[in-house]
């Protein structure tokens, strides 16, 4: 979200038409489940996905404050800067954080996700099909971005989140019903569940990105080692816990497909 949000038009289509600080843990299971969804679901599962987001974005528009201009969310440029750097963020962190992934592997994941463009609403061949029809999106649409009032809004709501009440101890939920959500108390739930993956977010975010922001980041390599750190102790957690995970996509998937059926992306190439 961090670089999505510097797309001016973009981060107003999603701020003008939700709450993201009320509703936090929904938007981000809604977004996990669409993910999951064309990524382990049936082909007819991805496509209803696909049906309903396409149109729940036909009937919502934005307003550009400073012109008056009223325009669609589901603008092809917006929805491409959407497809370009959710799918580039993933390819990006996941090489970063120790997945071994050849060249033609990395193109090959871009260019899957043609059909991802295509479940939103673009057309799949304008959509980029390897890393280097990718960089030339981001280098196209580089003078476009900035970091406006919404980015600001969105820069503070991600280190600063609501943190949901099933991640707060006991105590800190009970003192939550009585006192304000400032309480100190809630500081370290908060702390340890979001602000550090908050800060990693953003230090793996692009230079350019960073110069948008005004915020400087750790050294690359401090940053990579970081993130490999960071999924090498995901990695470390036992498949059957991270797939009792909601949403539950990957068991239903090993349901439908039998029961020798395995997921094993750190597998690649060997």
């Amino acid at each position: 979200m961090y670089l999505q949000a510097l797309h001016p038009r973009a981060v107003r289509g999603v701020m003008q038409n939700s709450d993201v600080r009320r509703d936090a843990w929904g938007r981000l299971m809604r977004t996990a489940s669409f993910v999951g969804t064309t990524t382990y679901g049936t082909t007819e599962d991805a496509e209803r996905a696909g049906a309903r987001v396409r149109r729940i974005h036909r009937m919502l528009t934005a307003t550009d404050p400073d012109t008056g201009e009223r325009y669609g969310v589901d603008e092809p440029a917006l929805l491409m800067w959407v497809h370009c750097a959710e799918i580039d963020s993933y390819l990006h962190v996941a090489r970063r954080s120790g997945l071994r992934l050849t060249g033609a592997e990395a193109d090959r994941y871009v260019a899957e996700h043609r059909q991802s463009a295509r479940l939103v609403g673009l057309d799949p061949d304008a959509a980029p099909g390897d890393r280097a029809e990718m960089a030339e999106c981001f280098e196209k649409v580089r003078p476009d971005l900035s970091a406006g009032p919404e980015a600001r809004e969105v820069d503070d709501f991600l280190l600063r989140p609501p943190t949901h009440p099933l991640l707060v101890p006991a105590r800190e939920v009970d003192d939550f019903l009585l006192r304000p959500p400032t309480h100190p108390l809630l500081v370290p739930a908060r702390e340890v569940l979001w602000r550090r993956v908050a800060h990693l977010a953003y230090a793996s975010l692009p230079p350019y990105a960073h110069e948008l922001y005004g915020r400087p980041a750790p050294a690359p390599a401090t940053v990579t080692r970081q993130l490999r750190l960071a999924g090498l102790l995901l990695r470390r957690i036992p498949a059957r816990v991270r797939r009792q995970l909601p949403p539950k996509h990957v068991l239903r998937a090993m349901a439908r497909l039998g029961p020798d059926a395995r997921p094993a992306p750190y597998k690649l190439g060997r």
